[in-house]
């Protein structure tokens, strides 16, 4: 069963990981240091600490459905992916952000998508129409029989849209003038392994963990 696999995951790290950094856990008892906020996707086969091998305490982590940014707005709903944001560069004071978008993301796969085949998913349909600058200018500009090339600028469009939306946000665009707070986009490759980020002076991901022999 999956429960008793998870049980047998965490008495696993109790008596290995745990171990192995024992003092790095007591260092992080009363407080966290970040040096990044990675803002990634909830899928399931995407490990922020593996792909950039770092500790707990490194990495301050959101995750959502396509690794989307809301545009700055002035708000009394419950904001989730917003207040982290804010918490992460107001309080903890954070030097760089990381949106990190991925191959194969079903998120940017079904906004490619009729909206009416998200019905069933009236949540998911909401928060994809923050997406929905990206998927009209993927639709223009890649035909119909071009599904892969479809998906692959859907899933690097979108980090750099929300880099956009990102420096909506007054306080990090003044972090980012001041040099501050770095901003990057990524996009990695789930089967390969392969990070490329985004250059802001050629408009392109380029790759930056290629094999070296």
């Amino acid at each position: 069963m999956v429960t008793e696999k998870l049980l047998k995951g965490i008495v696993n790290f109790r008596n290995g990981d745990f171990e192995t950094h024992r003092q790095l856990f007591e260092e992080l008892k009363d407080n966290q240091k970040p040096h990044t906020l990675f803002i990634t996707c909830s899928d399931s086969r995407i490990d922020p600490n593996m792909i950039t091998g770092t500790l707990p305490g490194e990495l301050f982590i959101v995750r959502n459905v396509a690794n989307i940014v809301p545009p700055c707005r002035e708000t009394s709903e419950y904001v989730s992916t917003t207040s982290a944001i804010e918490y992460a560069v107001q309080m903890l004071g954070v030097e760089n952000i990381i949106v990190c978008g991925h191959s194969n993301c079903g998120g940017c796969s079904a906004s490619l998508n009729a909206p009416e085949k998200l019905n069933q998913l009236p949540h998911t349909k909401k928060w994809l129409e923050l997406m929905e600058s990206v998927r009209q200018r993927v639709l223009s500009e890649f035909a119909e029989d071009e599904p892969t090339a479809r998906e692959w600028m859907m899933e690097q469009i979108n980090v750099v849209e929300q880099l956009r939306h990102l420096m909506t946000y007054p306080y990090i665009y003044e972090k980012v003038m001041a040099r501050e707070l770095m901003l990057s986009g990524w996009h990695y490759m789930i089967e390969t392994g392969e990070v490329f980020i985004y250059d802001y002076r050629a408009g392109e991901f380029r790759l930056a963990n290629g094999n070296r022999t």
